[in-house]
């Protein structure tokens, strides 16, 4: 019976990790041209693989960690003095998020031809696909995602009623699968 009721329990988190992946997505996105066009000044480019205002590797990355770190985010680990779990979330994060950018050059490789991103003049890169440094500053996000983002959608999703999250998630969906399908028949 507990079976039934966990997968139930997942199913009704569905609607939740739509908006999630969405507002991850979007950040990610924003993150991306802020970098672009006011940290490297090279000018504003489509930071997307899809149409719209989003870089849905942001989005897989965010519910990746907050799928997986979520038990070890909420342990003690260390001595009483000294909490150990930020630390050990923040090298999670990293590893993870390294792992996803690789796999996610790859795919982009397999279905496109190329990837976004190329970190050849990077110290300590892998063909250019990942690198420590954005590996690192991917570590922070994650960090202001687990601990200070997730918190504040959370509450703002618990708001919503059943109703309403379904419609939300439902749009959201549409728009995705509409700019996907416009991806790959263009």
């Amino acid at each position: 019976m507990k079976k039934i009721h966990r997968n139930l329990s997942v199913l009704q988190s569905v609607p939740e990790y739509l908006i999630y992946f969405f507002l991850y997505s979007v950040l990610g996105w924003v993150y991306e041209v802020v970098l672009e066009v006011f940290i490297y000044r090279w000018g504003y480019s489509d930071r997307g693989v899809l149409t719209g205002p989003y870089c849905i590797i942001y989005g897989f990355g965010a519910l990746i960690f907050l799928i997986l770190l979520k038990n070890l985010k909420s342990k003690r680990i260390g001595p009483k003095q000294f909490n150990l779990t930020p630390v050990l979330v923040f090298f999670a994060i990293i590893f993870i998020a390294t792992v996803v950018e690789l796999i996610g050059s790859y795919i982009m490789e397999f279905t496109q031809g190329s990837w976004m991103w190329d970190y050849s003049n990077y110290f300590a890169n892998f063909q250019g696909r990942i690198a420590l440094n954005p590996s690192i500053r991917f570590g922070i996000g994650g960090m202001v995602i687990l601990y200070l983002l997730q918190p504040l959608f959370e509450k703002c999703v618990e708001r919503l009623s059943r109703k309403a999250l379904y419609r939300v998630s439902g749009v959201i969906g549409l728009i995705l699968v509409v700019d996907y399908l416009h991806m790959i028949l263009s």
